[in-house]
């Protein structure tokens, strides 16, 4: 939890760790590191009570909604991370900001699966970065409408940089990853053979399959009449992944 809390990047500040600590009237400790202050202090004050409430009322401290009026996606973040090392001992965040009682993981890969955190899952699937890069923050928001837009660009986006083309949809596609008389700007394999193209065009096809279906509508319709759910989206992002794997290894013509 102190790793959670005290993380250097995504944690609390030193200044708010003591202020918390102070709410909950647990003495802070001096360290080299906030993971160190904070773990010192609430080990110390469990000690010296003999029960672990003041670890719990400093996670609902923390993790209190009303902080994170302003940074939704850093409660998000924060409570995922949460939640998959309490449920080693059958506790949970709730999105209230609350410890409750859940279920009880014994393994790593089950840690994943009850914490129910759709970035646990993207990780254990080890989604490609470049699709993360581009709707991170949309996922920590639980805005998933949202964030298969951002995903779906990520494509088109990392087309025009390999090859400094400006278009972009399937006009984008048809240019320069769609095998013309010749070879394609973003080749996926050597297309000569038969079998080579029909993959080419697969993968350009798909490209342009993903961008009807999400990119087009989601950039026209009111997000009343398009849900996205998680598991869609998930999905999505698994397809997402494989298109840029594909492109690791592609050979571009400028």
């Amino acid at each position: 939890m102190a790793g959670v809390l005290g993380d250097t990047t995504h944690g609390l500040t030193g200044r708010e760790i003591g202020q918390l600590l102070a709410v909950v009237k647990v003495p802070d400790v001096d360290a080299g590191n906030k993971r160190d202050r904070l773990a010192g202090a609430l080990l110390a004050q469990q000690a010296r009570q003999g029960v672990s409430n003041c670890v719990i009322a400093f996670i609902k401290v923390a993790m209190a909604p009303v902080r994170y009026v302003q940074q939704p996606h850093t409660f998000s973040r924060r409570q995922d991370d949460l939640n998959k090392v309490l449920v080693h001992v059958g506790l949970r965040v709730n999105d209230q900001g609350q410890v409750a009682r859940g279920p009880t993981a014994a393994t790593l890969s089950e840690a994943a699966r009850h914490a129910s955190s759709l970035q646990a899952e993207l990780r254990r699937r080890s989604t490609h970065p470049e699709v993360l890069r581009y709707c991170t923050l949309e996922i920590l928001a639980k805005n998933p409408f949202h964030a298969s837009l951002e995903a779906v660009k990520s494509v088109a986006d990392r087309l025009r940089t390999l090859t400094g083309e400006g278009l972009d949809g399937g006009r984008l596609v048809d240019a320069v990853l769609m095998p013309g008389r010749g070879t394609a700007r973003v080749a996926i394999n050597a297309n000569v053979t038969g079998p080579e193209l029909d993959e080419q065009k697969g993968l350009a096809s798909l490209v342009k399959g993903l961008f009807s279906m999400y990119r087009n509508p989601a950039a026209h319709e009111p997000r009343l009449h398009r849900t996205v759910t998680d598991e869609e989206l998930l999905e999505l992002l698994t397809t997402l992944s494989m298109v840029h794997r594909r492109m690791d290894g592609a050979r571009v013509i400028p």
